[in-house]
């Protein structure tokens, strides 16, 4: 049994050689699963010559390309640990998580070289990188930085002896810190091949599907499917950022079957002239995950034959935990389903008993996918993993036949004049207006009632007005549950994911209040 990460494209190069594998859009490469493979084991061999060994937490700051994916697999057959940066975090962030980490290798591209350079300039306390790599082209912008490129070009494409597999850390991912510091969730070459073994059991994929992704690749929502790629041998379309319309022209081009995307990024598809001249009639399926997704968004993309397949996961959990198909995701519009396969799904109380219909409970997660803790930090490690269960921190309701509803992450619950009130269904009601493109919720202080909810809404329609909107949920929410302010906003914040930072949100409320 496989049981390292990097012998999964090894034994997929074996077994489908010729097959196109993955296509790098942005570099305009097209790569067999032989040549992906080969450029993998190059990489490892220019690392095993930098020095790095079983165990070294190497950081990679980089765009999605073929060569994020190969260097990741270089470093799952060393045995080194990955830690994927997130290129949209400040200096001093990034600076954070390289110590916590104790990277001691940091790989950029050419687009953050600017961060590598400040990173390299300050050498904060704490951060431990000796060795700079340089994955671009032309010049290394730092004096000291290796030419990765250079040096792989120069290496031996020899299969590695196997170094790691089973409970060894495979990488180190950094949640996104909507309350606070990040924490370091480590996975092992075990938790990801059951992350593929419950997603093969669950998901409905043929070998010659084609899968387009645009999602940051250090964000587990990318880095997963793309092994998982591998793992069951489709081809990987990866897209460097997200343009509206060039997705629509790729879905047409590349006869793309099946693809990841967040309700933000649908919400941006439905509105640009490109969806309907373009055939995207290669396109089964979407999957949607990092929030709820609106019912109105499942009816549009129905109506156009594509079908809805509602993903519920975290990053602790490599991805997989909740999933909803097809016609069941419109005939159960906002449930995120039940459990994948190898996946055992809870909603309990305070108690840890099972909630019974109709009530709110926090998610747990047991699975052989989970977490194996987070990296250095064993008091958030036992306080988020008991007996075996997942905490997660996240708030759902169950209905007669146990399909579970996230109502909202338990931290953001707004009590109003005693009475509970979850952000995430007062945003359902308020996104089936249909001038409403995108919204936000969060409580704010108030004297009266103790919190009360407010809005924030990007228009599809200019014309909307706050009254109309507070028309629209008189005869559909209770008056506690109400915004009692609505603002109008050209964008939410939202972290990679596609999470609406309600931190953000609720700091803009703040000061407009």
């Amino acid at each position: 049994m496989i049981d390292n990460i990097g012998n999964i494209l090894s034994k997929r190069a074996e077994i489908d050689p010729d097959k196109e594998g993955f296509v790098d859009v942005h570099a305009g490469l097209r790569l067999s699963f032989r040549e992906h493979n080969a450029r993998a084991n190059r990489c490892a061999d220019a690392l095993a010559r930098l020095g790095i060994e079983k165990g070294d937490r190497v950081a990679i700051l980089m765009a999605n390309s073929a060569e994020y994916m190969e260097i990741f697999y270089a470093l799952a057959k060393l045995g080194a640990i990955c830690v994927p940066l997130n290129w949209r975090l400040a200096v001093a962030e990034l600076e954070y998580i390289l110590g916590h980490s104790g990277s001691t290798v940091l790989i950029f591209g050419s687009d953050h070289a600017a961060s590598a350079a400040a990173i390299e300039r300050g050498r904060a306390p704490g951060v431990r990188v000796s060795s700079f790599v340089y994955c671009g082209h032309g010049q290394p912008p730092l004096s000291d930085a290796h030419d990765f490129r250079a040096l792989r070009d120069r290496a031996s494409a020899v299969e590695p002896a196997r170094a790691a597999g089973g409970d060894d850390p495979l990488f180190i991912m950094y949640t996104s810190g909507t309350t606070g510091r990040p924490k370091g969730a480590v996975h092992t070459h075990g938790t990801v091949l059951w992350a593929m073994i419950t997603q093969a059991a669950s998901e409905e994929v043929r070998r010659e599907d084609r899968f387009i992704t645009v999602m940051p690749m250090y964000h587990v929502g990318a880095l997963v499917p793309v092994i998982f790629g591998a793992y069951m041998g489709f081809t990987i379309v990866s897209v460097k950022e997200f343009q509206p319309s060039q997705y629509w022209r790729l879905i047409e081009s590349e006869k793309v079957t099946v693809t990841l995307m967040v309700a933000a990024m649908v919400a941006a598809l439905l509105h640009v002239p490109e969806k309907d001249s373009c055939d995207h009639s290669s396109l089964r399926w979407t999957m949607i995950g990092a929030a709820p997704v609106p019912p109105p968004m499942i009816v549009a993309l129905e109506a156009m034959g594509i079908k809805v397949h509602q993903v519920y996961g975290l990053t602790e959990t490599c991805g997989p935990a909740c999933l909803i198909t097809g016609d069941e995701a419109l005939r159960r519009t906002g449930s995120t389903g039940k459990g994948f396969f190898h996946t055992d799904v809870r909603v309990v109380d305070a108690h840890g008993r099972d909630i019974r219909p109709g009530e709110v409970g926090e998610v747990i997660v047991s699975a052989k996918h989970n977490m194996k803790e987070y990296w250095n930090d064993p008091k958030a490690t036992a306080d988020a993993v008991k007996d075996g269960w997942l905490h997660t921190g996240d708030a759902a309701r169950v209905d007669g036949d146990r399909f579970i509803y996230i109502v909202d992450r338990i931290k953001d619950m707004i009590i109003s004049g005693g009475e509970n009130v979850y952000p995430a269904e007062v945003e359902g009601v308020i996104a089936s207006h249909p001038g409403v493109k995108e919204v936000g919720v969060v409580g704010v202080p108030d004297e009266r009632w103790g919190e009360v909810p407010v809005a924030f809404i990007v228009k599809a329609d200019r014309a909307l007005s706050a009254e109309s909107v507070l028309d629209h949920l008189s005869s559909r929410l209770a008056k506690y549950k109400t915004p009692k302010k609505i603002e109008f906003v050209d964008a939410l914040p939202r972290n990679p994911s596609g999470k609406i930072l309600k931190r953000d949100l609720r700091d803009l409320a703040g000061r407009e209040l």
